[in-house]
């Protein structure tokens, strides 16, 4: 049934030049389509990487504005630092076990990697390297 299916994430934003911009010149994605008109600041695609995410300004404000997507990267130390190269800040690495080793924002555990950081619009987002070094 999902063989052929493409699956596209929605972030929820408030200002969606704001977050076009942080989207495309900070984590680097590609403005796909844009709505026109009246729908100009309602919702855009962008691709990042091999996947497409959409923007799009909900009509009432929701309680909750967690996105939660994950960034899922090979190299989460050059991945980390290029975005705090760009201004990106990152939130302080939480120990999950006994076995967790902390090196700044980056928690490593013996399953994976992983940091968390808040895009343009206050939505958490999460690194994660399936096999840390």
């Amino acid at each position: 049934m999902v063989s052929g299916a493409r699956l596209a994430t929605l972030i929820p934003i408030r200002k969606m030049d704001r977050a076009i911009k942080f989207y495309t010149t900070v984590i680097g994605g590609k403005v796909r389509f844009r709505g026109e008109g009246p729908m100009k600041d309602s919702w855009t695609s962008l691709q990042l990487g091999n996947d497409e995410v959409w923007l799009i300004a909900p009509q009432e404000r929701e309680k909750r504005t967690l996105a939660y997507s994950t960034f899922l990267v090979k190299d989460i130390k050059a991945f980390v630092s290029g975005l705090k190269r760009k201004g990106v800040k990152f939130q302080r690495a939480q120990r999950m076990s006994p076995e967790t080793k902390v090196e700044g924002p980056i928690a490593y555990d013996p399953f994976g990697a992983s940091a968390f950081f808040k895009d343009s619009e206050g939505n958490l987002m999460m690194v994660w390297q399936s096999d840390p070094p």
